[in-house]
């Protein structure tokens, strides 16, 4: 400290902000007459998004006074910042400690977010009617349970007494989708504020020179104005000593943007200071273009081993931004703050990687064979051609230049584009890198295979994969397992990628484990594959692998779902789904809807099948994605054939089940055959359900799905005639006893109770359907549930009498709470109002109890309410 900046009252004027501090005044208004609402502040690191906020709610505070029948301050004004750990709930948990009195209360509302009810009526229970502007701060560094919580309840637009919202958040943050919101960016001081600023913080009044001089250099950003004037002497302040060249420089930017590159994952920090690095300007003044080429920047990050995967995350924020084949940081201090944390080692790496030797030393050559290109540059000779690729030099390297250029595209179309767009892309970086950068070229095929497997294209599959060719170790057994498999040669595949599995699942890389768990998925080891992907998930993590998270999530939750592990699917698909839309990758992210519709019509949430079908199938058709469309396609045939619409059920199932590019997916088509005959059968497509099975029984015992043996004898008992099905339910519910899938046990167990039941023969039937009953209880199946109980009430079982009182412990507690207010007459709207809900959510709330009570009215409801209630 240089003794030379003055000391600064707490409560500091603000400069230049009165359109933002009108726009809190107009949200203070509204919550002070209890209408809320939410005002986003957005802004550069330093600009004065906290100093906004801490003046926002102490202004609101100071507005407020006692009201004549209430001794308490009338108004309440909360200040909140990002918490340190960004673990799940930990901003929620940050929330609730600043506005609850106990941590007793703290905790009861914590628990009241994460459950059904959410943050809105969390908070209403702890301001209990209060005027109250709640002002969060740093929003993008919040965890993502937290955000999309917080979210959901700036939704309800439409409840009364609800608090005022004031949200900062970084520039780079992409806000959410709120009716009704104010968004406004902070900005740079004008000329004017910056001198008013300097002048209440210089204890010597700066002479106009250097005022010029710190405005032009720090170019009105308040917090470089502050970190400057904390370094400056009374001397150079006064005229008398030079000023530092920059004024704003490394140690400066470093001190205002070091929050923002140190919570970034490391991937993508490193980038940001290559792409600093690799621009040829140097980053003189403070507004230098920082603009490079793509493929300086790809080659920079082969000589300092640094994944580029973080690239597609750092567009998507805004942090960098893309013009072709060229990169640019749209905020130049944060150039600077990334160059400046750059290790020095890296300078020199970047230089001879790139040919990028700094402005003012000419004839200064990069060392040879530095990076992937082998040329020797001098500064002079590349600096006579605007573009790399019209020097004699550049000609040599323009193959790798192109090639990586190629596949930064053929990543940011697998990420959010059409697939076989990926495909083309990938394909040519792997032919242009594959002789000067043969690593990187083994990437872009195995790349170019997951987009042309995601589009369910099984040559270009093999053309991607080239049988292998020019590659070894696993990565050859990969690719020849893979072709054999693809070509249904499976007793040559196994050997091949079940080395992969054993050698790749022990391996750190998270790229490594995907592959890994890929062979076992091929392989029919739905528990290995989950193992490996579950190992992959923890290293990207530990690796803050952002944009690659997504991935590793998609694979994970698809092979929970292989293992009929549906809750964890579902719970991986939640936070994959997350991850996806915080990194722009929609394609992954309508994998995940499909994969959380497949999980909704296991447990038969009509609304949610239908909500999460329809996402997967907005990107999925235009993006050629056939593995998410089959899947959600199959999701929308079963939640049919739940309801009891076995034809249309069909209809929806044939184009899935046939061969041909207008058919479903190759990997899915043996899968969704059982539930097709199970359709077709019920709709009197006999003969196309008899074709179907017996291709499927050819499939079945080659192996590769261990659930296909019960599958195969449930689909031909439903096709058998006579006595002949009770032999084959026989036979498939041992065979679902070695398999471990409950649900689908349960469901050959109902099948194989109805077919008694319409035999004639109640008794024999009562004990299949009972046991159906519990496992889709326990699964939270409530349509399949309900579909059991019926069965089970026209054979005369228990189920059509009494409702046990375990029965109410099997609800949760907030159907416990709804059911008791409808019992006690309450319409859906009033519950709704009560509980701070929709009308459409206590609806299905509803239904799911009579469904787990095994009632049909409100009456039936009142008398079992009732007789649980009453005193003991």
């Amino acid at each position: 400290m240089s003794g030379a900046m003055r000391a600064v009252a707490a409560r500091r004027r603000l400069y230049d902000r009165t359109a933002e501090l009108a726009a809190v005044a107009r949200l203070s208004d509204r919550s002070e007459a209890g209408l809320g609402g939410v005002l986003f502040l957005t802004g550069d690191p330093g600009e004065g998004r906290t100093a906004v906020l801490s003046r926002a709610a102490d202004d609101f505070r100071r507005t407020g006074s006692p009201t004549a029948s209430d001794s308490r301050s009338g108004n309440t004004g909360y200040l909140v910042g990002a918490p340190e750990h960004r673990g799940p709930w930990s901003g929620a948990r940050a929330l609730f400690a600043a506005l609850a009195p106990t941590p007793s209360a703290a905790r009861r509302a914590l628990r009241l977010a994460r459950g059904e009810t959410g943050i809105a009526a969390a908070v209403s229970e702890l301001l209990v009617g209060r005027p109250t502007l709640i002002c969060l701060d740093d929003l993008h560094l919040w965890d993502a349970h937290s955000r999309a919580a917080l979210t959901a309840a700036w939704q309800d637009a439409d409840r009364p007494g609800r608090p005022g919202w004031v949200v900062s958040a970084g520039r780079h943050h992409r806000l959410p989708d709120v009716p009704g919101a104010e968004t406004v960016r902070l900005g740079r001081l004008t000329a004017g504020g910056a001198r008013a600023l300097l002048g209440e913080l210089c204890a010597v009044p700066p002479v106009p020179s250097v005022v010029g001089r710190l405005i032009d250099d720090t170019a009105g950003h308040p917090g470089l104005i502050a970190s400057v004037a904390r370094r400056l002497t009374a001397a150079q302040l006064s005229g008398g000593s030079p000023l530092p060249r920059p004024v704003a420089d490394g140690a400066v930017v470093a001190e205002v943007y070091g929050g923002l590159l140190g919570r970034l994952p490391a991937d993508s920090r490193r980038l940001l200071s290559l792409v600093a690095l690799a621009d040829r300007t140097g980053g003189a003044g403070a507004s230098a273009a920082y603009e490079v080429d793509i493929g300086a920047v790809l080659s920079a990050a082969r000589a300092t081993r640094t994944h580029v995967e973080a690239l597609d995350g750092l567009l998507t924020d805004g942090l960098l931004c893309r013009r072709g084949d060229l990169l640019r940081f749209e905020d130049p201090f944060l150039a600077r703050a990334a160059r400046a944390s750059a290790p020095a080692a890296w300078h020199q790496r970047v230089q001879e990687a790139t040919g990028s030797v700094p402005p003012g030393t000419p004839g200064v050559r990069a060392g040879a064979g530095a990076g992937p290109q082998s040329t020797v540059l001098t500064w002079s000779e590349e600096h006579r051609t605007d573009r790399l690729g019209s020097s004699p030099a550049g000609r040599v390297l323009a193959p790798v230049v192109r090639g990586r250029s190629q596949l930064v595209r053929g990543l940011a179309a697998l990420a959010g584009g059409p697939v076989m767009d990926a495909y083309e892309s990938l394909l040519q970086a792997a032919e242009l890198l594959r002789d000067r950068a043969p690593v990187e070229a083994s990437d872009a095929r195995f790349l170019a295979m997951e987009a042309a497997w995601a589009g369910g294209d099984v040559p270009a599959c093999l053309t991607a994969l080239d049988g292998g060719r020019g590659a070894r170790g696993s990565e050859r057994d990969f690719a020849e397992g893979l072709t054999a498999a693809l070509t249904v040669r499976l007793d040559h595949a196994r050997p091949s990628l079940a080395r992969v599995v054993a050698r790749d699942g022990s391996e750190d890389d998270p790229r490594l484990l995907l592959r890994a768990g890929s062979a076992a998925l091929v392989l029919g080891d739905t528990t290995a594959a989950a193992r490996v992907h579950a190992r992959a998930l923890a290293r990207a993590r530990a690796e803050r692998r952002t944009s690659l998270l997504p991935r590793v999530l998609e694979h994970l939750a698809y092979a929970e779902l292989r293992a009929g592990r549906y809750s964890r699917a579902a719970l991986t698909a939640r936070e994959g789904l997350r991850a996806a839309e915080l990194t722009g990758q929609r394609n992954v992210a309508a994998h995940q809807h499909a994969v959380l519709a497949l999980v909704a019509s296991v447990v038969g949430d009509e609304a949610a099948v239908a909500e999460h079908a329809g996402r997967a199938l907005e990107t999925a058709r235009p993006h050629g994605l056939a593995q998410a469309a089959t899947l959600a396609e199959w999701a929308l045939a079963r939640a049919e054939l739940g309801r009891g619409l076995a034809a249309q059920a069909a209809a929806r199932l044939v184009p899935l089940v046939r061969l041909g590019p207008r058919g479903g997916h190759f990997a899915l088509r043996m899968l969704v055959v059982p539930c097709f005959v199970e359709a077709a059968v019920a709709s009197d497509r006999r003969a196309e359900a008899r074709a179907a099975a017996d291709e499927y029984a050819v499939w079945a015992v080659q192996g590769v799905d261990s659930a296909a043996p019960a599958q195969l004898a449930r689909c031909r008992a439903l096709l058998a005639k006579g006595e002949e099905p009770a032999y084959w339910f026989g036979e498939a519910v041992r065979h679902h006893d070695d398999c471990g899938n409950d649900f689908e046990r349960a469901r050959t167990l109902l099948a194989y109770g109805t077919w008694l039941r319409r035999r004639r023969r109640p008794g024999d039937a009562r004990g299949p359907l009972r046991d159906a009953l519990v496992t889709f209880e326990r699964a939270a199946a409530a349509g399949w549930a309900e579909h059991a109980r019926s069965e089970l009430r026209a054979t005369g079982g228990a189920s059509g009498g009494a409702v046990s009182p375990g029965a109410w412990g099997r609800l949760t507690p907030q159907q416990q709470r709804i059911a008791r207010l409808v019992a006690q007459g309450a319409t859906n709207r009033e519950v709704a109002d009560q509980l701070s809900l929709s009308p459409r959510t206590v609806d299905h709330h509803l239904r799911s109890v009579f469904a787990r009570l095994g009632i049909r009215s409100r009456v039936e409801l009142s008398g079992v309410v009732g007789q649980w209630d009453m005193p003991g």
